[in-house]
């Protein structure tokens, strides 16, 4: 299968380096701006601000596109919904499995137990991460809300006297040092605490993953796919 690199970051020479030790595997692209480059799928390790020329790219080539980036607008995502229908996207705001399964956790558990326990969102990363919180906390964080009866308040870092509210859903934000990413959503009521945390020991497993989404996307039909697709069909 032939592989274009969209993005020459980290992340991008991960997945390119990762590639290379698949002899199913081919880079025939590796650059932050597509000119004619050609291949079965893209994968999207770049910026938010490339992601409008890359989806007209895709969308000109009919090229599947998995994206991985994260911290685009509204605009972009309702251009990513658009693009889906003429070409297979898959949209994920985390490549780890681990990640995808947390999120199976936290969608049974959390109507369980957000109306006795406080709910509150902790999340790392390196010091060169400029979103914030990631696009892992927010899709996490859509999670939570969607398994709550009443509508939840964000509260971003506390300061100040005033006393916690039951809707509220805490979110922190710690940004040091090279940190792969850290994910801990912890339930605290009464004499206990329930914490479901995911950590990140290196960035190979977000590339792993890309590379599984990338040989899935290849054989879909046009529309838009998530990462929950690829692990229903492992």
């Amino acid at each position: 299968m032939e592989i274009i690199i969209h993005g020459t970051g980290a992340m991008g020479n991960v997945v390119k380096n990762l590639a290379s030790e698949d002899e199913n595997l081919k880079v025939t692209g590796f650059a932050d701006e597509l000119t004619n480059e050609t291949g079965d799928v893209i994968i999207d390790f770049s910026h938010f601000s490339r992601l409008d020329t890359l989806l007209d790219y895709a969308n000109s080539k009919k090229i599947p596109l998995v994206i991985a980036t994260t911290g685009y607008s509204n605009e972009i995502y309702d251009k990513i919904i658009e693009v889906s229908k003429n070409i297979p996207i898959l949209l994920s705001s985390n490549m780890s499995l681990g990640v995808n399964l947390m999120q199976d956790i936290l969608e049974k558990i959390v109507p369980i137990l957000y109306g006795n326990y406080d709910i509150e969102l902790i999340e790392k990363h390196h010091n060169k991460k400029v979103d914030s919180p990631s696009g892992t906390a927010k899709t996490i964080l859509d999670v939570i809300e969607k398994g709550c009866d009443e509508k939840m308040e964000r509260v971003y870092g506390r300061e100040g006297i005033k006393k916690r509210e039951k809707n509220e859903i805490g979110v922190h934000v710690v940004r040091g040092g090279t940190i792969v990413g850290e994910h801990s959503v912890m339930f605290c009521g009464n004499d206990e605490i329930i914490e479901i945390k995911h950590t990140a020991l290196s960035k190979k497993i977000f590339g792993m993953g890309a590379l599984q989404a990338g040989k899935f996307l290849s054989k879909q039909k046009p529309g838009l796919y998530g990462m929950k697709d690829i692990f229903n069909n492992l």
